[in-house]
C-alpha cells in the first residue's frame, strides 16, 4: 500500500511511504452503520494479540515463585504492572491510528539513521529473548505432557511459521481466532485449577491492596520489580501500533477518533484477561505450595509435578502444561509477527513472508538448540533468566519514543496526549526505566 507522493507528515524526518504489514493492511471491514456493540466486534481482536504477550512462559516462573514466598502478597505488583500495560498498549494503538506508523517506521522517520539502526539492533535482541522464552515455554509443555525431550520440541516449534503463513493467507481474523481461542483454553484451564485449589477468598482479595511489607522485604521487592519489570514487553508496543491498521476505519478525525476509542476498549478488556491469567498463576502457586509450606518452589516443571499430589488429581498437572503448551504457541505466533513488522519498519526492506518468518523464529530456536546440545535440558532455566536480562535492557528504548512521539504536537495533532496524560505517560516510563536497570544490576552483579 503506497500513500501519496504529495503526503509529508510535518514533525517527521520523512514522509509515510509504506502501510505496516501491507498484506493485511485495511483488510478488515468496519460496518458504517449499526449498533456500538457491532462496530466493537469488527475492532476487536488486535487487543488479544497483544495480551498473550503479558502471559507468556517468561512470566510464569516469576508469578510462581512469588506466589509461593509471599502468598497472596504480590497480587497489588501483578494489578499495577497490567495498569501500566493498558496505558502503554493504549498509546501504542493511537500511534498506529493517527500517524499511518507502526513505533518500528515512526523510529525509522524520526531519528537518524544510526540511530534507528541501532534501536533496531536492540529491539531485534528483545524479540529474540522474548521469543526464546516462548519457544523454551512450549517445548517444556510439550516435554511434562507428552515426554517430548526439550531439544525436538524446540525445533518442532519452527513449524508454527507455516501455520502463521496459511491462516494469514485466509485473513488476519483467523490468526486472532486462533489466539482468541488458545486465551481462552488458558483461562478455562486456571478457573477449573482455582476451583480446584480453593483459595482463601479474603486474603486473596487482601492481597489486591498494596502493602508496606512489599518494600520492606529485600526479597519480597526483588521479585516485585521482576513482575514489574518483565510485564510490558517491548515487542507488544510495535505490534500493537502495527495492527490496529488492519482495520478500514475512515482516515477523517471523526474516523480515527472512534478507531482510537474501539481499540483502546479492545487491549483493555484483552489485558484484563492477561490480568487474570498472571493473578490465576500466583494464587494457584500460594494456594497451593505457600500453603502447604513450599515455599521455594520456583520452576515451571517443578509446580508441574507437584500439582497432582497436592491436590489429589493428575487432572491439577494436565491442566497446568495444556496451559503452558497454549500460552507458548499463541506467544510465538504474535512473537513471530513482531520480527515481521520490527525488520519491515526499522530496514524498510521487503523478503517473502515464509523467509521473513523463518528468520525470525531460528533468530530464538538456534540458541535454545546450541545450549541444549552442549550443556542439557537443565540450562534452559538459565536461558530464560538472560532473555528477562535482555529485555530489561531494550524495553526502555521502545516506551520512551512511543511516549515522546504521542506528546508530540507536531507529529500526532489534535490527538496529542493532554498534559496529565503526558505526565502519567512518562512517570511510568521513568519507573519502568528504573525498575529494570535496578533489575539489570541485581541480576548480573549480584
Amino acid at each position: 500500500m503506497n500513500f501519496s507522493v504529495e503526503q509529508i507528515d510535518k514533525g517527521w524526518r520523512r514522509k509515510r511511504d509504506k502501510a505496516s504489514l501491507s498484506e493485511v493492511y485495511k483488510s478488515v471491514a468496519i460496518p458504517k452503520t449499526g449498533s456500538r456493540v457491532r462496530k466493537f466486534l469488527a475492532f476487536a481482536g488486535p487487543g488479544y494479540l497483544v495480551a498473550v504477550g503479558y502471559m507468556d512462559p517468561g512470566n510464569w516462573a516469576t508469578d510462581i515463585a512469588g506466589g509461593a514466598k509471599f502468598g497472596y502478597l504480590l497480587l497489588a505488583v501483578i494489578l499495577l504492572s497490567n495498569l501500566m500495560a493498558m496505558l502503554l498498549q493504549a498509546l501504542a494503538g493511537k500511534l498506529g491510528i493517527v500517524t499511518g506508523r507502526d513505533l518500528a517506521q515512526a523510529c525509522r522517520d524520526h531519528y537518524s539513521k544510526p540511530v534507528a539502526m541501532v534501536l533496531w539492533v536492540l529491539c531485534e535482541l528483545a524479540i529474540a529473548a522474548t521469543d526464546l522464552a516462548e519457544v523454551i515455554g512450549a517445548a517444556i509443555a510439550l516435554n511434562l505432557l507428552f515426554g517430548i525431550p526439550l531439544m525436538y520440541g524446540v525445533i518442532l516449534t519452527v513449524l508454527d511459521v507455516m501455520l502463521i503463513l496459511i491462516l494469514q493467507s485466509k485473513g488476519f481474523r483467523y490468526i486472532e481466532a486462533i489466539v482468541i481461542s488458545l486465551v481462552s483454553i488458558i483461562g478455562l484451564c486456571f478457573a477449573i485449577e482455582l476451583m480446584m485449589a480453593r483459595p482463601e477468598l479474603g486474603a486473596l482479595m487482601k492481597g489486591f491492596v498494596p502493602s508496606a511489607q512489599i518494600v520492606m522485604n529485600p526479597e519480597a521487592l526483588y521479585l516485585a520489580m521482576g513482575i514489574l519489570g518483565a510485564t510490558v514487553m517491548p515487542h507488544n508496543l510495535y505490534l500493537h501500533s502495527s495492527i490496529v491498521q488492519t482495520r478500514q476505519f475512515s482516515e477523517t478525525s471523526l474516523g480515527k477518533r472512534e478507531a482510537i476509542r474501539y481499540a483502546t476498549i479492545d487491549s483493555t478488556v484483552a489485558l484484563f484477561f492477561a490480568l487474570f491469567i498472571n493473578a490465576s498463576i500466583l494464587i494457584l502457586s500460594s494456594a497451593v505450595f505457600h500453603q502447604a509450606g513450599m515455599h521455594e518452589v520456583e520452576d515451571i516443571g517443578q509446580a508441574y509435578h507437584l500439582l497432582s499430589p497436592l491436590l489429589g488429581t493428575s487432572m491439577a498437572s494436565i491442566l497446568f502444561g495444556i496451559a503452558l503448551l497454549a500460552s507458548g504457541q499463541n506467544s510465538t505466533l504474535t512473537g513471530t509477527i513482531a520480527g515481521q513488522i520490527v525488520m519491515e519498519g526499522f530496514l524498510d526492506i521487503r523478503l517473502k513472508p515464509w523467509l521473513r518468518r523463518l528468520i525470525t523464529r531460528l533468530i530464538a530456536v538456534i540458541p535454545a538448540v546450541i545450549v541444549i546440545a552442549i550443556y542439557g535440558e537443565k540450562a534452559t532455566m538459565d536461558l530464560l533468566v538472560l532473555s528477562q536480562v535482555i529485555l530489561s535492557l531494550q524495553l526502555s528504548f521502545a516506551v520512551i519514543p512511543l511516549v515522546k512521539f504521542t506528546s508530540d504536537k507536531e507529529k500526532m495533532g489534535e490527538f496529542v496526549n493532554p498534559p496529565w496524560l503526558k505526565a502519567i505517560a512518562w512517570f511510568v516510563a521513568i519507573v519502568i526505566a528504573l525498575l529494570n536497570i535496578y533489575l539489570l544490576y541485581k541480576t548480573v552483579f549480584i
